[in-house]
């Protein structure tokens, strides 16, 4: 069997050292569309380097992404084909604002394997600390079609039920048709993202998106419009990935606000809002 849970979950972390810099951090707020106007001041604090300020979701690709969902395939009792991977969820919890410039060790382990029935789900975590103690925790859940059935747990659900009310705040965002080219270069390589060969064989009509630049890019629309612009505030941030992306499409991004936190979901708007993120909570304070 290509995964062995037993062994996956028995596996030693490896741990490694993780460096960053203030060109990393401009290039990952480039890649999910951030400078647009270029001289606007808020999005300045995005791209010149005198006032940079780190959007969080930039965990998820600090030091060429610690190790990413492609890393997490290279873990023992994991042996898996590229193309049947995709990213099902993303959960980020951040212990205190990420510095424009860093270094820190990054310890990953597969931390459950579920057994979805036709297919698995890997979670990945990922701690990384620095010389002042923890920065953030990462939890990506990897989904592998056609490797469930090997009765393992189902594990927990992650479904919750839909905002209701009229949203506080909707916006659109429209993504370029280089986006996926631009967003790779922080260190996401899955040729399905930019190979058309590779797409079709994995099932997609032309390359897709990466769901961790969506994920990025609305984040980024919460911290500007609900939570003043001051990414200190993100605490936990989490999503469910429900749809796929192409480059060239418009995102709308429904945003609720509640106690504590903001719900948001995601759809593409040429495609009849077909959802794109759900499930989508950021907590802050």
């Amino acid at each position: 069997m290509p995964i062995d849970a037993a062994k996956a979950l028995a596996a030693e972390p490896r741990s490694g050292e993780i460096t960053w810099n203030r060109k990393d951090v401009q290039l990952y707020h480039l890649g999910i569309g951030a400078g647009v106007p270029a001289t606007d001041p808020d999005e300045l604090r995005y791209t010149l380097e005198s006032r940079l300020h780190v959007l969080p979701s930039f965990a998820t690709v600090a030091g060429a992404g610690s190790p990413g969902v492609i890393g997490g395939l290279s873990m023992p009792g994991v042996d898996v084909d590229l193309a049947r991977v995709l990213h099902g969820g993303q959960t980020l919890e951040i212990h205190r604002p990420i510095p424009a410039e860093g270094r820190a060790r990054a310890t990953s382990r597969i931390a459950a394997v579920y057994d979805k029935g036709k297919a698995a789900v890997l979670v990945m975590r990922t701690d990384v600390a620095d010389a002042d103690g923890p920065l953030w925790t990462s939890d990506a859940q990897i989904f592998v079609r056609g490797e469930g059935g090997f009765g393992g747990d189902r594990g927990p659900s992650a479904r919750l039920d839909a905002p209701t009310g009229e949203p506080d705040k909707v916006v659109e965002r429209t993504i370029r048709e280089d986006q996926a080219l631009l967003y790779r270069l922080s260190g996401d390589w899955n040729p399905l993202h930019a190979d058309p060969e590779f797409a079709e064989v994995a099932g997609f009509e032309r390359p897709i998106l990466h769901g961790l630049c969506t994920y990025g890019m609305t984040l980024k629309a919460v911290v500007d419009t609900l939570l003043d612009g001051d990414v200190a505030r993100v605490r936990v941030y989490s999503t469910r990935f429900a749809g796929v992306v192409f480059p060239g499409e418009t995102l709308r991004i429904r945003m609720w606000r509640r106690e504590g936190e903001v719900r948001a979901a995601v759809s593409a708007v040429g495609r009849d809002d077909a959802p794109v993120l759900a499930d989508t909570i950021v907590e802050h304070s």
